[in-house]
């Protein structure tokens, strides 16, 4: 089967994005959409607007950002697609967090970490609540927050080397403070 427009555009738009072209990257994933909308291809138009806002967010084009993010979302919860929206709802977060909009950044992480769980998405899950962890021990709500985060770790089946850390320091925490 051959790829169509809308297929190799959308590739074109990801090397791009690679690259750092942003704007390029944006017009590409703009012109994908609008075949695939064409196309009836509606979980296609949800993942363009995705990556155009998740480039918006790199560029710190916030309103931009979130109108992508936002409509995406709509598709992808019309779709009944749940990983997807759990997905945006991450990069939603993360706009949120960026523009100081922390009780929308925590709304939007807690219920992507629910949906991950639903998924049974593990990794992915416990990546969300320590954004989120993170994001709770910065608001002030710091046992709450080490609390979500240690949960976060505790999911990650490949943490980086400070999420590493962490854990041993969190284990070397609970032996001392009970």
């Amino acid at each position: 089967m051959a790829e169509s427009k809308a297929d190799v555009l959308q590739q074109e738009g990801l090397r791009l994005f690679q690259e750092g072209l942003y704007d390029e990257a944006v017009r590409r994933f703009s012109e994908a959409m609008e075949y695939f909308a064409e196309d009836e291809r509606e979980v296609e138009v949800g993942e363009m607007l995705n990556n155009i806002g998740i480039i918006r967010r790199k560029q710190a084009r916030w309103d931009d950002a979130l109108e992508s993010l936002e409509e995406s979302r709509r598709i992808f919860t019309r779709k009944s697609d749940k990983s997807r929206e759990a997905q945006t709802l991450g990069n939603l977060a993360s706009v949120y967090a960026s523009t100081k909009r922390r009780d929308e950044a925590e709304a939007a992480w807690s219920e992507a970490a629910s949906l991950f769980q639903e998924l049974g998405e593990a990794q992915k899950q416990g990546d969300t609540l320590i954004a989120l962890g993170m994001s709770m021990f910065k608001s002030g709500q710091r046992q709450e927050g080490l609390a979500v985060y240690q949960a976060g770790l505790s999911l990650v089946q490949k943490p980086t080397f400070l999420q590493q850390l962490y854990r041993v320091l969190l284990q070397v925490q609970c032996r001392v403070f009970g």
